[in-house]
């Protein structure tokens, strides 16, 4: 139960935002931990332009023909794990200005994430990221200071079927814990501003499930010029390395059994790409705790991914059941569609619903001071 501001996340409350759909249903038990997926990181607000026909020119105004705010940081991942149907517990700090309240809210009310490990810190405002799309990419500007350690510090992490790690510089002591308690952890990777890529930055992978970086990522690590090649290296350090590629999918390897898998990309129209990376990783997850094979794993988390880009922001597209059986509906019905591309997706037909239904979740709003109505 999750207490803040006088309000307060009943178990019914949590099934009133759950998605309609739960992955899991037929593998949960009574002993099962409460937390499916625990995160932890930084939360950002993000405010999102889209529309600009080219890059910001120096000394000069330009007019964006949309824009959206939400949580960003750790919070795309977290929902989009929540909008997927995996409980999700997320541990961060939120300032206690106005833009950490909305963050925490959109994310506790309107998502259903729980933040009883999070924690509001006075006096310390929250992170920001401006983010402009165009030409199928993005430019990004933050601004945001460390938040000061807790006193003391919390029981970290929660037991939890998976839990999903950002490597960095240095040993996560949380990663490790986690591990020793039978949890499930996922990694992935930011872009090294340094240059160095240094292997011994991937450290923790040892503590790893899985490790889900992209290609370039996976390829300077590992000093190789071919992310296939990358993929099967990185299975040195880590039983399963998926590499994402892009327009042109992802593969991934098996470094205990030996398979491996590739699943093309969908081809969509980008709006923006914010968040793309983290949606594909939560549809990944979702799918390995749900038990499906390797290739449907790949091939849900891609269209997990495609479905994002469609829409701008990163938490704000996040799709949920509804948008994929949305999606599932429509593609059956194109008259041009390939038959080999949609014998790809036909695990999908077991899993939806046999009509798509309007998602039931109150959503973060794209514009904050909007007021919302019950």
């Amino acid at each position: 139960m999750t207490i803040r501001h006088g309000k307060q996340l009943t178990d019914a409350d949590i099934l009133e935002h759950a998605a309609i759909l739960d992955p899991l249903a037929g593998l949960r038990t009574p002993g099962d931990p409460a937390c499916d997926v625990y995160l932890t990181g930084n939360v950002f607000l993000d405010i999102i332009f889209t529309g600009l026909d080219s890059a910001p020119v120096r000394g000069t105004e330009s007019w964006a023909r949309g824009m959206g705010s939400s949580p960003g940081g750790v919070a795309n991942m977290a929902t989009a794990l929540a909008r997927l149907g995996l409980r999700t517990s997320l541990a961060a700090a939120f300032g206690d200005d106005h833009y950490g309240e909305y963050c925490w809210d959109a994310l506790e009310q309107g998502e259903g994430i729980d933040l009883t490990l999070s924690r509001t810190v006075p006096g310390w405002h929250s992170p920001v990221t401006v983010s402009m799309a165009y030409e199928g990419e993005r430019t990004m500007v933050s601004h945001g200071h460390e938040a000061p350690p807790p006193d003391p510090l919390p029981e970290c992490p929660p037991p939890a079927r998976a839990a999903i790690a950002s490597l960095a510089p240095g040993r996560a002591e949380w990663i490790a814990q986690a591990a020793r308690k039978g949890t499930r952890v996922f990694a992935d990777v930011g872009w090294d501003d340094t240059g160095r890529w240094d292997p011994d930055d991937l450290a923790d992978l040892e503590h790893c499930e899985a490790f889900l970086p992209n290609a370039v990522e996976a390829m300077r690590y590992t000093r190789t010029d071919c992310p296939l090649a990358a993929a099967r290296a990185l299975t040195d350090k880590v039983p399963l390395a998926v590499v994402t590629l892009g327009a042109e999918g992802a593969y991934a390897v098996d470094g205990a059994s030996g398979e491996s898998a590739q699943v093309p990309a969908i081809k969509v129209e980008a709006l923006d790409p914010t968040g793309a990376g983290d949606v594909f990783v939560a549809g990944f997850v979702t799918g390995t705790l749900a038990g499906w094979p390797l290739a449907d794993r790949l091939a849900f988390a891609g269209l997990t991914a495609a479905l994002s880009v469609q829409e701008f922001g990163g938490s704000l597209s996040a799709p949920g059941w509804s948008e994929v059986a949305a999606w599932w509906q429509y593609v059956q019905g194109c008259a041009d569609q390939d038959p080999q591309a949609l014998r790809r997706y036909g695990f999908l037909a077991a899993l939806l619903p046999a009509s798509a239904r309007p998602w039931p979740l109150r959503r973060a709003v794209p514009t904050i001071g909007f007021g919302r109505s019950a």
